[in-house]
C-alpha cells in the first residue's frame, strides 16, 4: 500500500510538473500574443467557464474515483449509470449558456466583447465532463499513467493551436482571439479522451446488463456528487461573482473600466498562477491519497488513515514552504522571468504566506471526500465564499483598488483551511 501510494504520487508529480510547465508556457504565449487587454478579457470570462465546468461535471469524477476505489461494485455498470445523468445536465447547461450569454457580458461583466467567449464555453463543457469521468476511473484504480499522458498531450495540442491560430485571429479583434483560445479546448479534450480510451481494459466485454443504469449506483454516486458539486458550485459562483462585484463597486467609487481590467488581469493572469505553482504537487499528492484513504477507512483502519493524511499534508508543506519563502523575498524575479514584467510584485509578496495554507487544502479536502465527509467540504466552501464576497464588496468601497480582492482572498484561504483541519480531526 505504501509503495503504491508513493509510486502513484511520483507519477502524478512528474506528470504534474510537466503539465504545469506547459500550462505556464501556454499562459506566457497567450500573454505575449494577446497583451494585457486580451488576458484581462480572458480572465473576466474564466470564472464563468469554471462555474459551468463545475456544474457540468456535477461531482461525478470524485464519486466514481471513490466508488471504484472501494472495489465492491461493477465498474461498467457504474460508468453507464453516471453517463445518462451527465448528458442531461450538459444539454441543459448548453441551453442556459446560449440564452444568458448576451445579458451576462453586457449587464454583469460590463463588456459586450465577452459574448463570443461565453458562447464558446457551451461547446467545450461536454467534452471536459467526459474526459474527467474517464480519468476518475483510473484514479480509483490507482493507475495514474493514463491521466498523466492524456494531460501532457492535451496541453501540447492546445499550445500548438494557440501558437498557430492566435496571431491570425487577433487582427479581427481581441474578443475573437479570446473565443478561439477557449475553443482550442475542444480539440485538446477530444485528444485526451481518445488517449484515455486507449488505456481501458481491452478484454472487458460490455453486456446489455452492464449498460442498464442501476438505481443503487445512481444513489451512491449522488450521495457523493451532490455535496461535492454544491461545494464546487458555491466556490465557482463566488469566483463568477468576483469580477462582477469588483467591477461594479470600483466603477461606483470612481475607478475606470480600463484600470479594473488591467489590474484584474495582473492579479488573475500573473500573480495567482505563480502563487498556485506548487498546487500541481499538492494536487498530485491528494489524487494519489484519495483511493488509499478510501480503502483504509472503508476497512476500518483508522490509525493508518490518520497517518496517511498527515503524510499527505507533510509532503505538501515540504514543497510549499520553500516556494513561499522565495516568493516573499524575490517576487520580481518570478514575474520578470515568466512574464517579462514586474507588475504585481507587491501583490505576490503579500499573498505568498497565506497561500502556504492553500497548499494543504487539497489533501484535507480529498481526505474528507475519501472518508465520506463531502458535506464538510461543502460547508467550508460556503463559509469561505460568503465571507470573501462580503469582504470584497465592503473593502472595494474603501477605494483601495484591487487590494480589496487580495485581502478578501487571503482571509478566505485561512477560513477554509482551518475549518477543514477541524473537520478532519473531528472525523478521525
Amino acid at each position: 500500500m505504501k509503495e503504491k501510494f508513493i509510486l502513484s504520487t511520483l507519477i502524478l508529480l512528474v506528470g504534474g510538473f510537466l503539465t504545469k510547465i506547459l500550462g505556464m508556457i501556454i499562459k506566457i504565449i497567450m500573454t505575449r500574443l494577446m497583451g494585457t487587454e486580451g488576458i484581462g478579457l480572458y480572465m473576466m470570462i474564466l470564472p464563468t467557464f469554471s462555474l459551468f465546468i463545475a456544474l457540468a461535471q456535477f461531482g461525478f469524477p470524485i464519486a466514481i474515483s471513490k466508488l471504484v476505489a472501494e472495489d465492491n461494485k461493477n465498474n461498467k455498470k457504474l460508468f453507464f449509470s453516471v453517463i445518462p445523468m451527465s448528458i442531461i445536465i450538459n444539454v441543459f447547461l448548453i441551453l442556459i449558456i446560449i440564452t444568458i450569454a448576451p445579458f451576462l457580458s453586457t449587464k454583469l461583466l460590463h463588456d459586450k466583447r465577452c459574448t463570443l467567449g461565453i458562447l464558446a464555453i457551451a461547446l467545450v463543457i461536454p467534452l471536459t465532463t467526459l474526459s474527467s469521468i474517464c480519468r476518475s476511473y483510473f484514479f480509483g484504480k490507482e493507475k495514474m499513467l493514463p491521466h498523466v499522458i492524456s494531460n501532457i498531450v492535451e496541453d501540447i495540442v492546445r499550445l500548438g493551436l494557440i501558437i498557430i491560430g492566435v496571431p491570425f485571429i487577433i487582427d479581427k479583434g481581441v474578443e475573437y482571439a479570446v473565443c478561439y483560445v477557449i475553443m482550442t479546448n475542444i480539440v485538446s479534450e477530444l485528444t485526451s479522451i481518445l488517449i484515455l480510451f486507449f488505456f481501458l481494459p481491452k478484454k472487458v466485454r460490455i453486456t446489455k446488463k452492464d449498460i442498464r443504469p442501476s438505481k443503487i449506483y445512481i444513489k451512491d454516486s449522488l450521495d457523493i456528487a451532490v455535496p461535492n458539486t454544491t461545494a464546487r458550485l458555491i466556490g465557482s459562483v463566488g469566483y463568477f461573482l468576483e469580477p462582477i462585484i469588483l467591477t461594479t463597486a470600483l466603477v461606483h467609487v470612481g475607478y475606470s473600466n480600463n484600470f479594473i481590467i488591467n489590474e484584474y488581469g495582473i492579479f488573475s493572469g500573473y500573480v495567482m498562477p505563480i502563487l498556485l505553482l506548487p498546487s500541481f504537487f499538492t494536487l498530485a499528492i491528494s489524487q494519489a491519497l484519495l483511493p488509499v484513504v478510501t480503502k483504509l477507512y472503508t476497512n476500518g483502519k483508522f490509525k493508518e488513515t490518520k497517518r496517511k493524511i498527515k503524510q499527505g499534508i507533510f509532503y505538501s508543506c515540504l514543497i510549499g514552504i520553500p516556494v513561499t519563502i522565495l516568493l516573499m523575498i524575490v517576487p520580481d524575479i518570478f514575474l520578470n522571468t515568466i512574464y517579462n514584467t514586474t507588475k504585481g510584485a507587491n501583490y505576490l509578496r503579500f499573498l505568498a504566506p497565506f497561500c502556504l495554507f492553500q497548499y494543504i487544502q487539497a489533501p484535507l479536502s480529498f481526505s474528507l471526500d475519501a472518508i465520506g465527509r463531502s458535506v464538510d467540504n461543502m460547508k467550508a466552501t460556503i463559509l469561505g465564499t460568503i465571507v470573501r464576497s462580503i469582504l470584497l464588496l465592503l473593502l472595494s468601497f474603501l477605494k483601495i483598488g484591487i487590494w480589496s480582492l487580495i485581502i478578501s482572498t487571503a482571509i478566505n484561504i485561512l477560513i477554509v483551511t482551518f475549518y477543514n483541519i477541524k473537520q478532519v480531526k473531528k472525523s478521525i
